[in-house]
């Protein structure tokens, strides 16, 4: 691909996939400054990596298995550097949502993202993509590299775990 017409492509990317990518990193993330910090990770390996893109697969699920991993990758980094674990991590997060400024959410939306943060690691990034951002489970799949099958029950399994934990508050 001509340089010049990479980057006409990766502003068009930029501009089109900004907002929804944020948005899915930080449902990942739960912080806005980590959120802000992976977007920028994501779109730097999506530039160098945009003359590979051979239409394999779709250009969505292309870009959000970017996300997806930098989100993870960079999540169990500042896991590890702070002595936990990705979920013991993501449970200390959502712990602090209320005093986020960027945070939303009620008392019921903030029991939510608590009891998501107990689930492991696939579950949790399963049921946000699924329940938050609604996306389909061929998507999902694709985006994680898994069968339907086995996604539809870590949801389920997933949907279970938030329950119980959410009666338990």
């Amino acid at each position: 691909m001509h340089p010049q017409t990479q980057q006409e492509a990766f502003k068009e990317l930029v501009h089109a996939y900004q907002k929804p990518l944020y948005f899915h990193i930080r449902n990942i993330a739960l912080n806005h400054d980590d959120s802000e910090d992976i977007l920028q990770n994501t779109f730097i390996r999506v530039f160098v990596n945009l003359s590979e893109f051979n239409g394999g697969s779709k250009l969505f699920s292309w870009l959000y298995r970017i996300a997806t991993n930098e989100a993870v990758n960079y999540i169990q980094k500042k896991a590890a550097r702070n002595g936990f674990t990705y979920e013991n991590f993501q449970t200390q997060i959502a712990g602090n949502l209320l005093a986020d400024t960027y945070f939303d959410g009620d008392d019921v939306q903030f029991k939510l993202q608590k009891a998501i943060s107990l689930l492991p690691e696939r579950q949790q990034l399963i049921f946000k993509m699924k329940y938050f951002e609604e996306l389909k489970y061929e998507e999902i799949a694709e985006i994680l590299g898994m069968s339907v099958g086995g996604l539809k029950s870590t949801y389920h399994l997933a949907v279970k775990k938030i329950e119980e934990s959410v009666n338990k508050m």
